[in-house]
């Protein structure tokens, strides 16, 4: 019983998640397909790029960082939130406060190899309520 509910639940998503994506991409020109393809690239960090802070008064950089990061800015509190990939595996997470005197560029230094047609759905059915994961070794 268990199991075949489970297998509704999961069809049912794909479901969902097919329908979402075709009518989502559907009004989607090109351009955008693309730039959401780099953008999910670059937050997956499978691209190399460039954050530079600058003080807009004195025209001096106050930050520069390379990598791999994943960034977005924080409204609430006018942040920056940096998520860096270091070579090892872990992650650290870099605050960077934005002012009147401040502004921020993101560079693209590795370029994307990203497929205009294609889309990605996982399902982690860890996070589907109800659903325990078993292993039999």
């Amino acid at each position: 019983m268990k199991k075949n509910l489970i297998s509704i639940a999961v069809a049912v998503l794909v479901v969902v998640a097919a329908t979402v994506a075709a009518l989502s991409l559907s009004g989607c020109t090109e351009s955008e397909r693309v730039s959401h393809n780099v953008s999910k690239e670059a937050d997956n960090f499978n691209v190399v790029r460039r954050l530079t802070v600058i003080n807009c008064r004195s025209d001096k950089v106050t930050l520069q960082l390379t990598g791999t990061f994943s960034i977005s800015k924080n409204k609430d509190t006018n942040e920056l939130e940096v998520t860096c990939e270091l070579p090892d595996g872990k992650y650290t997470k870099h605050f960077v406060y934005l002012n009147e005197w401040t502004c921020y560029t993101v560079e693209d230094l590795s370029g994307s190899n990203v497929d205009k047609y294609s889309y990605e759905i996982n399902f982690l059915p860890e996070q589907i309520p109800g659903v325990k994961i078993t292993s039999k070794d």
